[in-house]
């Protein structure tokens, strides 16, 4: 659940779902399956143990979003290396529509006011949160126009801090690496994003989306025809590079989570049946209208009350 979501969230509960501002535009799903132009980055961390609860609410909160008109979506993926940890991956177009999400959502808690109250037990679990937002780096990029984020199933991703006043040497870098890439006719490619907002230090943030894990052996059996490619003066550009530029770069694989996942019917089109699996059909109680929420979602939704209620009940 991205930083937007939960800022509106907690804006309604505040205000106690307060009248909100009509006449806002909130078509901004981004429904291309390609990297987007702005990219909101959530990195979220929870207790040993607080995985499946976790779990649990985002994929009602999910679910939830797949059947409302939602202003926003996202892919979650988690990781398989490093640290235990969630990553939110929130396409946009531009700041301007990152807004009118912001907007949007702070309607969809007004008019589902269950979704605000997960969103704060979410908040509960998490032990720490980093959010940035980042520019999409076409002139760094390795064949980026032929990715298509919807056959993503893993995700390798690659975090480039830089030294102040270094960002020409990290662009020269990846420059030498997509000619060499080119020349050995290497077909695995990559996205890179300049980050704007959410860090100390110029950093840059590396996209390599997978099929399958079998990519990765292509990659170690491309080192040496690489270096080759590169060519021995390169070669020695790039280390000096990385010895006087980079202050750290980190680089972790990650698992696409469908069920955690929110993305647009446009989006999903390429392969439905793991971005929107069917789900259990929940029973509408007779004499009842307007939207049910599945039993999941009701559960989760009645156990936040529940917890409330205590709350109030032991002050």
């Amino acid at each position: 659940m991205t930083v937007i979501r939960r800022l509106a969230a907690i804006i309604l509960l505040s205000l106690a779902y307060s009248s909100i501002s009509r006449g806002q535009d909130n078509k901004t799903v981004n429904p291309a399956p390609a990297p987007p132009n702005l990219l909101l980055l959530v990195r979220q961390e929870f207790p040993y143990g607080k995985a499946n609860a976790r779990n649990k609410l985002e994929a009602a909160i999910a679910r939830a979003s797949n059947r409302f008109e939602v202003p926003s979506s996202w892919i979650g993926l988690q990781s398989l290396t490093g640290g235990r940890e969630v990553l939110f991956f929130d396409p946009f177009d531009s700041f301007e529509q990152l807004e009118q999400s912001f907007d949007g959502w702070k309607q969809i808690y007004a008019a589902h006011p269950d979704l605000a109250r997960m969103q704060e037990e979410i908040d509960a679990l998490l032990t720490s949160e980093r959010t940035i937002v980042a520019v999409r780096r076409d002139d760094l990029g390795y064949h980026a126009d032929s990715i298509d984020l919807s056959e993503t199933r893993f995700m390798r991703v690659v975090e480039v801090r830089l030294a102040p006043g270094h960002e020409s040497e990290f662009v020269e870098t990846f420059k030498i690496l997509g000619e060499a890439y080119e020349k050995i006719k290497a077909d695995s490619p990559w996205v890179v994003y300049q980050v704007h907002l959410g860090t100390q230090s110029p950093s840059f943030l590396i996209f390599m989306p997978m099929h399958a894990l079998k990519q990765n052996d292509d990659l170690l059996a491309w080192k040496e025809n690489l270096e080759e490619a590169e060519g021995e003066e390169a070669m020695k550009r790039l280390q000096e590079i990385a010895r006087q530029s980079y202050a750290s770069t980190e680089s972790n694989l990650y698992v696409v989570n469908s069920e955690i996942s929110h993305v647009s019917k446009e989006f999903a089109a390429g392969d439905p049946n793991f971005w929107t699996p069917t789900p259990v059909p929940a029973a509408k109680p007779a004499g009842t209208k307007g939207t049910v929420i599945p039993t999941a979602d009701q559960d989760a939704a009645k156990a936040i009350a529940r917890k409330t209620r205590e709350r109030v009940r032991n002050r």
